[in-house]
């Protein structure tokens, strides 16, 4: 006698939230909640993160304050952009796509420049004019 499988209740409980976690998560990650164009913002650092899932910038600019999202802690280390390149203070500019969000001060950055050096953390997408 054929027996068919029958998966148990937790098991299709616990595949729907792996389903549903993968989306959010590529929703998070992804570009879509960003403009296609880019834009430069320059400002002193107020805070700095590299923890994980993106390290990330607080900038105080001449437009208030905005919250800078880098590259995943892998890409923005092979960018050179790691643990006191900056500090608390100094001024930076970055270059990224801004949040598709007017009134949303997020920009997830391309490159960090600092004193003139470039840190390219997605170079494939970096847009200049």
């Amino acid at each position: 006698m054929t027996r068919a499988f029958s998966p148990s209740l937790p098991a299709l409980s616990a595949l729907a939230g792996a389903v549903l976690f993968a989306g959010a998560a590529l929703a998070h990650h992804g570009w879509s909640w960003a403009e296609a164009d880019q834009i430069n913002l320059t400002g002193k650092i107020t805070a700095i993160s590299f923890a994980p899932p993106h390290p990330t910038l607080e900038l105080d600019t001449a437009e208030g304050a905005w919250r800078i999202e880098l590259g995943n802690p892998g890409l923005t280390q092979r960018s050179g952009f790691v643990d006191g390149v900056v500090k608390v203070g100094d001024e930076v500019t970055v270059r990224g796509n801004r949040s598709l969000d007017p009134n949303e001060k997020r920009l997830k950055a391309v490159r960090v420049i600092v004193s003139g050096k470039n840190y390219d953390i997605y170079p494939d997408r970096i847009v200049t004019n």
